[in-house]
Parts: structure tokens; sequence; C-alpha cells
């Protein structure tokens, strides 16, 4: 399956004609979204819901940050095939293009009852539908050793921004013939793949800058995503360079000490000069704020996103127990259209479609060394469902894996632009 930019848009561009029906006249109030997040599930539904209601309906968008840095390709500015800055997004275009009302605070309550949502600033925001697509947060002790307080000296850079700058400038500064260490992440968690391309990518920085640099993966799953295709790559690309320590080797056994700069893997201490710790996931702290969780993520029907515990609630990305998609930028934009469209026919009387999604994950191993994996997926009572799906295979040629690669360039730019343009 090849995902390009006309591709990728011409299904956004379907749906808006097939949306295109007359609205139905309302003599009350004009209902009111708001949106908290504003990241590839947060931005999309936005837009969409302004778009597809042509007025009809209100739509606010809280979200802290002014510039937006997208998680996804933070790992090739790590590697140094993408600048800083083309990972940011602005606003504006929400704003001056579909009317949406951008506020640039934190949501740190949600009154289920009254239907508000309360900022940091002390304000209170009104909704008919809220949707929520916070991300991630981290699960406290995942690692021992670590917590958020400690990211300054072991970044865990898994969340965009600033903590990639500090991740990188760490690498950047490490003496030669030092060692990288990352702490992986159990299931689930925020992009599958993602990891394991940071180690490609961290690995095509030292082969260039510090070739007798180390890099030590501990990891406390047995197997990972895409797992073959990464291993044939690091072996093909950096011989010698990573070594990966498993549950059966200890790595489910794993101690941090950031003041030191050691990890303790099942009891041996090892001196390191970077460590990237990415802990354990659950949904992000509004979440929980909102009380529509089950401990750690958000449970959601496959059919519209909308919470299982509030139906005026919709929960998107990350955050969502929504069945077999992986948590990924693509499958959040993909989710944020079919939530907007039942929004929209929700309340506006337009026509609802049936719920269909899809997911590509891309991962680069190197220059031109591009790999990918992903599927459709339908609506079911048990959840959302794989009904086809697709991954790159060992052994591909370089025409193969080059264009892959720039695949993901189109994807890249669609996705940006389905988001804020």
């Amino acid at each position: 399956m090849t995902i390009n930019r006309r591709a990728f848009l011409g299904t956004s561009a379907a749906l808006t004609a097939a949306l295109a029906t007359p609205m139905i006249a309302r003599a009350q109030a004009t209902p009111r979204v708001v949106v908290v997040g504003g990241g590839s599930g947060g931005a999309t539904a936005a837009r969409y819901i302004a778009r597809d209601s042509a007025g009809a309906i209100d739509v606010t968008l809280i979200e802290p940050q002014r510039v937006y840095h997208t998680c996804y390709f933070g790992n090739l500015y790590l590697g140094g095939f993408v600048a800083y800055d083309d990972l940011g997004h602005g606003y504006q275009g929400l704003a001056a293009n579909y009317g949406i009302n951008v506020v640039h605070d934190w949501a740190v309550g949600v009154d289920r009852d009254a239907k508000t949502v309360t900022l940091a600033s002390g304000a209170s925001v009104p909704y008919d539908r809220l949707v929520l697509s916070p991300g991630i947060d981290f699960v406290d002790g995942s690692v021992q050793g670590w917590s958020v307080s400690a990211q300054g000296r072991m970044p865990h850079a898994y969340k965009g921004g600033t903590q990639v700058e500090l991740l990188k400038a760490q690498i950047a500064a490490m003496p030669q013939g030092g060692t990288f260490a990352m702490i992986a992440p159990p299931n689930p968690y925020r992009c599958p793949p993602g990891p394991y391309e940071r180690i490609s990518m961290v690995a095509h920085h030292l082969r260039e800058n510090n070739p007798t640099a180390k890099i030590l993966l501990v990891d406390p799953k047995e197997s990972f995503s895409k797992q073959g295709l990464f291993e044939d790559g690091w072996n093909r690309h950096y011989s010698g360079m990573i070594t990966r320590i498993g549950p059966d080797m200890g790595g489910a056994v794993v101690e941090v000490d950031p003041t030191a700069m050691t990890v303790t893997i099942d009891g041996v201490v090892e001196k390191v000069d970077v460590c990237n710790v990415i802990p354990g996931q659950r949904a992000g702290q509004i979440a929980f704020a909102a009380g529509i969780t089950d401990g750690n993520w958000a449970p959601v029907s496959a059919y519209d996103m909308t919470s299982k515990i509030d139906s005026n609630i919709t929960v998107l990305g990350d955050a969502a127990a929504q069945g077999a998609m992986p948590k990924s930028g693509f499958s959040a934009n993909s989710q944020a259209k079919v939530a907007a469209n039942a929004i929209v026919a929700a309340l506006t009387g337009s026509r609802a479609f049936p719920a269909r999604y899809s997911n590509t994950c891309w991962s680069l191993l190197d220059t031109d060394d591009g790999i990918k994996v992903g599927a459709t997926y339908e609506a079911s009572a048990e959840g959302i469902v794989s009904i086809d799906s697709f991954v790159s295979q060992v052994g591909e040629t370089a025409d193969v894996r080059a264009a892959t690669y720039r695949e993901s360039l189109d994807w890249y730019e669609a996705i940006t632009s389905d988001m804020f343009v």
C-alpha cells in the first residue's frame, strides 16, 4: 500500500464531498464543541468539525503550546535528517480559516454534570460535546530511580518539543567512545516502532560523528514492532554498535541513577554518558480529571470514539483504549475524522457515515532506507479491528526503501496540512 500526499488528502476530500449536505435549521443556540489538545487528534477534529459544520457549531480548541512540535519525525531530527524548526506548527490557520477559538491554556478539570472545562487561569469553558485528545502521561515508578523531575539529566524525549532538543544536545556532547543507553517502555505505549527508529537515528549520528561509541538498548519486552526489519538494518548499517538486552537477560529488571548516570541491569551497574528513559505510559491527565479512564486509558466506542463512561465526551489518539489501532499520529488523525463526522451529524442532523480507520507507521533505518507497517480497520462491538495489513520485507531493493522514505516525507506534509491549514 502506497501513501502519498495526494492520496492522503484525497480521502479527506471524499469525506468532505459526502458531508456536503444541507444543515437542518436549529431554533436553539449554536451548539458548542470544546477540544482539549492540539495534536494530531485534537487539531484535526477541531478543523473538521468547524469546516464541515460551516459555522453551525462553535468550536474552541484548548492547547497550552502556541507552537506544536510533532513527536513523529523527532527521531529524524536526532539523526540530522530534518531541522527542529521543521517540526513546529502554529494554530493561526485554524483561527483565521475556520473561525476556531484557540485558547492557549492548560485544561485542568472537567465538570461532566455542568458540562464545563476548567482552565489553569481559572476560566471555565462550557460545552455541549467535549473532545479530549491529551496524548500521554507517564506511569510513576515504571522505571525505578526515574521520575519526571529527572528528565533534565535523563530525558524521555517522548512528547516532542524541547525534550528532543535536550536529548540531541546530550548525544552531540558524548565523549568519543562513550555509551548511549535507552530504557524502552513496556506495552502499550505511543508509537510502537518509535524507540527502535530512535536507536537507528542515534546510531546514524554516532557512526558519522562518534564511530567508536556504543548503544545499549534495555528492553522489558520479548519482541517489538518491525523487529526483524530493525535488526536487519542495524546489522547492515551499524554492525557491532548496538546491544539489546531483552527480558531474558535482565531487561525487565532495571534501575537508573540520574545523578551518577548509571543503569543497573539485573544487579549489574553500567556507567553511561547519555540515558534516554522512556517510561511506561497512560492517558493524559485531563482524562483522569474527567473520570473517564479504566485506570490507565480511556475506553471508547469503536463506532464514533465516544467515551464508554460519558457519551458527551469523545477521546482520540494515544489516550483512547479503542482496540487494535496502534497509538500513532496517523491513527489519531484517522480517528479524529470519524469522530468529527459523528459529532457534526449529531449536532446538525447531517449524515453520519460508517467508521473506517487506517494507519501507517514509517521508520528510517539510515539514509534512504525506510520501512513501514500499516493496516486498515473497521468498528465492531469488541473494538476497532484490523481487516487488512501490510509490512515492509527484509531484502527489499534500495529503490523500494528510498521510495518508502520519500512516501513518509509526503505523508508528513499531508498530515500537518490536514491539521493546521
